[in-house]
């Protein structure tokens, strides 16, 4: 089980989720992050810190947002780590 980061993100990219993850488990892409499901220790403590509620708990993503399951896993491993809070693209 892990969190998932959905489309709520694409285009923001806000990075305050980042600061209290422990396993430092998301990772960057140009529009968006995501968290590596192999990483992720489920805890929960990146939810509350997303202004935009874009991550939720695998069991609880919206049935119309599945695919963004898939998308995490895959994106993680082609992109970098994000460990430091950086500005969001949008405002």
């Amino acid at each position: 089980m892990a969190m998932v980061v959905t489309g709520a993100c694409f285009g923001c990219k806000y990075t305050d989720c980042i600061v209290n993850c422990p396993v430092e488990c998301f990772h960057e892409g140009e529009k968006m992050l995501y968290i590596d499901p192999e990483e992720c220790i489920d805890c929960g403590a990146c939810v509350s810190e997303c202004p935009v509620e874009a991550i939720y708990y695998e069991d609880d993503v919206p049935e119309s947002m599945h695919g963004f399951i898939a998308l995490n896993a895959e994106m993680s491993q082609k992109t970098p780590s994000i460990t430091e809070q950086k500005e969001p693209l949008c405002s």
